[in-house]
């Protein structure tokens, strides 16, 4: 390949490379968290949630920052399983939106409990680093 349309093709997947990782670092955020929410790590998700942070819960509820690091001190809900499934990312700018399914699995009031949910993430970048701004979700039920 000679040089200018090596120099042209560089130009035109160069962005391509760049929305990769910005999808990669994203969907490293969403893992972040779950495993924060699995861990029960209130520290990890104080760091994580940006403190104007609001969660539109299944129920219609809307909660905040504070709502899910004082959820995780508590230490009820105790999660067997919290993970993400089928997650796709849409990038503008610094702000992404990530859709998919949650499933969760474990204890609260001394009761089990299995779930599935559809969300809705809207992640901002903030200081170079994508931080969660505010999630929805829909429980699913079993057809």
């Amino acid at each position: 390949m000679n040089r200018p349309l090596l120099l042209l093709s560089l130009l035109f997947t160069a962005p391509v490379l760049a929305e990769s990782a910005e999808e990669k670092a994203i969907l490293q955020v969403e893992r972040d968290w779950c495993a924060a929410a699995l861990r029960g790590d209130a520290a990890a998700l104080d760091q994580l949630l940006l403190d104007d942070y609001t969660l539109t819960g299944s129920t219609g509820v809307v909660t905040t920052k504070a709502n899910d690091v004082a959820e995780a001190k508590q230490g009820d809900p105790q999660y067997e399983v919290f993970e993400n499934r089928d997650m796709k990312v849409r990038v503008h700018g610094d702000t992404a939106v990530v859709t998919g399914r949650t499933v969760v699995k474990g204890v609260s009031g001394g009761k089990p409990f299995s779930a599935e949910f559809q969300f809705t993430d809207t992640l901002a970048k903030v200081k170079g680093r994508w931080r969660p701004l505010a999630g929805h979700v829909s429980r699913l039920t079993k057809s």
